[in-house]
C-alpha cells in the first residue's frame, strides 16, 4: 500500500489502538502511540495526535487524558457497554439451552470485542457453566429470523419436526411429512424458544420447539387464526403451560403453606387471588393448563400444598400418586 495511502488510515488505527488496547486501568503514553502507528508504517508527529484525539472525541468517542508521571495516559472512557452488563450478556448465551456451543463461542467472541482486551478476560473467565446442555440445531439462529419474517409479512410456513430416539438420533415425526402452520408469536421459555402458531387442519393453537424445527420455508400463503389471536395473550399462555407442555385449562384450587406465597407469585404472578384459612395456610386460585408436567411441578412442592379442586384434578393427581407407588413397589 502506497505510503500517502497508509497515512490516510492514520485516525482509523489510532480509533483502533485505543479501542483495542485501553481502558481506565490499562492507559496509553503517546509514545506507545507513536511506537503502535509506526508499526503499521504511519509516520506521525506528536502536535498531530493531539489534533486526531480531538478529532475522535468530536466523533462522539470518549478519549480521556489523565497524568502519568511527566506525561499524559490516553484510554477510552465510556463505552457503549459496559463490563458488567457484557457479564450479564454472556452468562446469557452460555446458559442459554437453544444457542449451540459454537454459536456461543462466537457471540461471545463478538461481545469480547466491544470492550478493550484486558478487559475481555474478565468475560472468558466467565464463559463457562459445566455440563451445560446445548441445542445441536446450527440453524435455530436463521430458523428464528426467517419465522419473524414470516410473522412480520403476514404468511404461512412448512418445517419438519424431529425427535430423539433410543439411539440419540433425531427421528422426524409424521415419517417426515411437513407441517404447515400459521405463525403467530415466538416465545422464550424453560431456556428455549418455541413458536405458537395455528394449525387450520386441528383447528387450534399450537406451540412447537424451535431448535427442533427443520426445513422452514415461507409459504406465498396468508396466515389463518386471526380471530384467534385478536385477544390472546402469550403472558397468560406461558403461565398457564408448565414446561410448554399443553393440556386442557382448568381453574384449580391450592391450599398452600405461607412460606409458599413466594412461589406462587413467582409462577403465577402478583394477581392471583389469596385467601387466608388459618394462621398457616392459605387457598390460591389458578388457572393452568393440567397436564403431567404441572402434577409433577405440585408433587415436588412437597406437603405444603395440596389440591383441593375441581375432583377430577384431584383425581388425577391421586392416579398419579398410585401409579408411582406401584412402580417403586414392584422394584426387584
Amino acid at each position: 500500500m502506497p505510503k500517502g495511502t497508509r497515512q490516510k488510515l492514520k485516525l482509523l488505527y489510532l480509533i483502533k489502538f485505543l479501542l483495542e488496547k485501553t481502558d481506565e486501568e490499562h492507559k496509553a503514553t503517546m509514545p506507545e502511540i507513536l511506537s503502535y502507528l509506526e508499526a503499521n508504517e504511519i509516520t506521525a508527529e506528536r502536535k498531530s495526535i493531539y489534533a486526531d484525539l480531538e478529532s475522535i472525541r468530536d466523533l462522539g468517542i470518549d478519549v480521556q487524558g489523565e497524568k502519568q508521571g511527566r506525561g499524559f495516559g490516553y484510554y477510552i472512557g465510556a463505552r457503549d457497554f459496559e463490563i458488567a452488563e457484557l457479564k450479564l450478556l454472556v452468562d446469557a448465551i452460555q446458559s442459554s439451552k437453544f444457542i449451540t456451543e459454537k454459536k456461543s463461542a462466537e457471540l461471545i467472541k463478538k461481545l469480547s470485542g466491544l470492550v478493550s482486551i484486558h478487559e475481555a478476560k474478565q468475560l472468558k473467565r466467565q464463559v463457562y457453566v459445566s455440563g451445560r446442555a446445548k441445542t445441536v440445531n446450527e440453524s435455530i439462529f436463521y430458523n428464528i429470523d426467517t419465522l419473524h419474517n414470516a410473522i412480520e409479512e403476514n404468511k404461512k410456513i412448512i418445517f419438519q419436526y424431529f425427535q430423539w430416539n433410543t439411539k440419540k438420533e433425531m427421528e422426524l415425526r409424521k415419517n417426515g411429512s411437513f407441517y404447515e402452520v400459521s405463525p403467530w408469536a415466538l416465545v422464550w421459555e424453560d431456556e428455549n424458544y418455541y413458536l405458537v402458531a395455528y394449525d387450520a387442519l386441528e383447528k387450534e393453537i399450537r406451540h412447537y420447539r424451535v431448535d427442533k424445527m427443520l426445513k422452514i420455508d415461507t409459504l406465498n400463503l396468508s396466515r389463518e387464526g386471526k380471530e384467534h389471536f385478536e385477544r390472546f395473550n402469550i403472558a397468560e399462555y406461558t403461565k398457564k403451560s408448565f414446561g410448554m407442555f399443553a393440556g386442557e385449562e382448568e381453574m384449580v384450587k391450592l391450599l398452600i403453606h405461607k412460606s409458599m406465597i413466594g412461589v406462587m407469585i413467582d409462577r403465577f404472578g402478583r394477581d392471583i387471588m389469596i385467601v387466608p384459612i388459618d394462621e398457616e395456610q392459605v387457598r390460591v386460585n389458578v388457572k393452568v393448563a393440567v397436564s403431567d408436567q404441572f402434577l409433577g411441578w405440585v408433587f415436588g412442592l412437597g406437603s405444603k400444598i395440596k389440591i383441593q379442586g375441581p375432583q377430577n384434578v384431584v383425581d388425577k393427581m391421586k392416579n398419579q400418586v398410585e401409579v408411582l407407588q406401584k412402580l417403586y413397589e414392584n422394584q426387584d
